[in-house]
């Protein structure tokens, strides 16, 4: 179990930050920009977590918010896992498995079969929880493109790299999925639409 004893440490005031296994890495190096990112998402998802919360009681609701904290849980493994140089690794270290993302297929499998055909690209927006939905998937494209970019200078392990991009699938589908489970609205892309006019009555 991780104990924090104190919070400030003045140990970055150089402008560099401790790994897991005590090495120092600027604060702008890949592997931080990686697990960095990572972090935000999962503080996104909190938000996300906290309106699905606000929903009425059902099961479509109860399911989400246990899938959701799992994420979670994940994305805080997978911020350990990329915390760690390859060779500092530990004893009992928790790392992403192929089952991971098995599961996340399945999900997403299974929201799907309860959606009609997509028939054209949704726009960000629509209710707060869809708009923390489409800000969430946009950040774990972020997150994956610095793990990607990490991948480039240092082994990222795959597992990893599968589990962030489904996961931006998962994230995507999720959002129409709340529009049919939980009311929520969304806006669909009109390609071409004609420009509004300015002096509305």
């Amino acid at each position: 179990m991780v104990k924090i004893t104190k919070v400030y440490t003045r140990s970055g005031d150089s402008g560099t930050t401790g790994l897991v296994g005590g090495k120092r890495l600027p604060k702008d190096h890949p592997r931080i920009m990686a697990y960095g990112t990572v972090d935000e998402l999962n503080s996104v998802l909190g938000i996300v977590l906290s309106l699905v919360s606000q929903k009425e009681e059902s099961i479509s609701k109860k399911k989400l918010g246990v899938i959701l904290e799992a994420i979670q849980q994940k994305l805080f493994d997978m911020g350990s896992q990329l915390a760690t140089l390859p060779g500092d690794e530990y004893d009992g270290q928790i790392s992403l498995k192929p089952k991971d993302t098995v599961w996340l297929e399945g999900i997403i499998d299974s929201m799907n079969e309860e959606l009609q055909p997509l028939k054209s690209f949704i726009l960000p927006g629509g209710t707060s929880l869809n708009s923390f939905l489409h800000l969430s998937r946009t950040v774990c494209r972020r997150a994956e493109r610095e793990i990607i970019k990490l991948n480039q200078i240092d082994i990222v392990s795959p597992e990893i790299i599968k589990f962030i991009n489904r996961l931006s699938d998962f994230l995507f589908v999720t959002g129409r999925w709340v529009t049919e489970k939980l009311g929520e609205n969304e806006t669909l892309w009109k390609p071409g639409k004609k420009n509004p006019d300015w002096n509305l009555k």
